[in-house]
């Protein structure tokens, strides 16, 4: 049986579509917006499960587009650390509401993007950020947990490799490894957890066609962009998911 509630689709409709188009093209970073978007109709653990094997799907897209074109380097200072983070979402979900998570993601998404933008009035001059185990390895366990918690991981992971200047596919190839990792992984604690009824796997299976349109639109536009306009429409997108996710956070903490 699907969901019927009307709302619920208006709202998943757009979601998805936009998170097909940031994964596919510019890092997945607003694709933050999707949980959100379709908890305004229905409670967020629902819309989370419903989300993930379409992210999966997504994942599988961006595979192909992108095979082999990822940087090994930060995969291997990533990967596990999000497993870590991942472990300890599943461990601590139960305590934690979600516009907690909110919150903090959505502080450190909004103050980094802020950071690049006046770090050239206040620091001038700096070159890209070298490589840093330690950084690598806090950014990848918050995107693990926070990824866990509200399929937030997008923030975390872009605050460590945007300062690295990679080249845009590169950035993307490597961002789609990253989370199609994280995804499968979460696939187990997500149905340890009983998160994959009938209703929220057939709803998956309507909602799944979006994912495919949305991933082409992304992957036409990642190719038609230069360097320098894909890396200011990144930080766009992590300004913007950074504000819905504060506004959403706030918002979990007044009720």
């Amino acid at each position: 049986m699907l969901i019927n509630e009307p709302l619920f689709y208006l709202l998943a409709i757009p979601a998805i579509l936009i998170a097909g188009i940031s994964k596919g093209g510019f890092g997945g970073g607003l694709g933050v917006v999707s949980v959100p978007l379709m908890a305004l109709a229905i409670d967020p653990v629902v819309a989370a499960a419903i989300m993930l094997p379409i992210l999966c799907s997504m994942d599988l897209m961006g595979l192909k587009a992108y095979w082999q074109k990822w940087n090994v380097e930060q995969l291997k200072i990533l990967v596990p650390a999000a497993i870590v983070g991942i472990i300890i979402g599943a461990l601590t979900a139960q305590y934690l509401r979600s516009s907690d998570v909110k919150l903090l993601v959505g502080m450190i998404a909004v103050g980094f993007a802020l950071y690049h933008w006046l770090k050239p009035y206040l620091l001038p001059h700096i070159e890209a950020a070298k490589t840093s185990v330690v950084q690598g390895r806090f950014w990848g366990t918050l995107a693990g947990f926070t990824s866990f918690i509200a399929h937030a991981g997008g923030p975390p992971v872009s605050v460590y490799l945007l300062p690295l200047k990679l080249p845009r596919t590169e950035y993307q190839a490597t961002t789609i490894l990253f989370f199609t990792l994280v995804n499968y992984i979460k696939l187990i604690p997500y149905t340890w957890m009983g998160q994959f009824s009938t209703t929220n796997l057939l709803t998956s299976i309507v909602l799944l066609p979006l994912a495919f349109i949305g991933m082409k639109l992304g992957f036409a536009l990642h190719h038609r962009v230069s360097d320098a306009l894909f890396y200011r429409v990144a930080y766009i997108l992590l300004f913007m998911t950074g504000l819905k996710l504060l506004w959403d956070g706030v918002q979990g903490l007044m009720t």
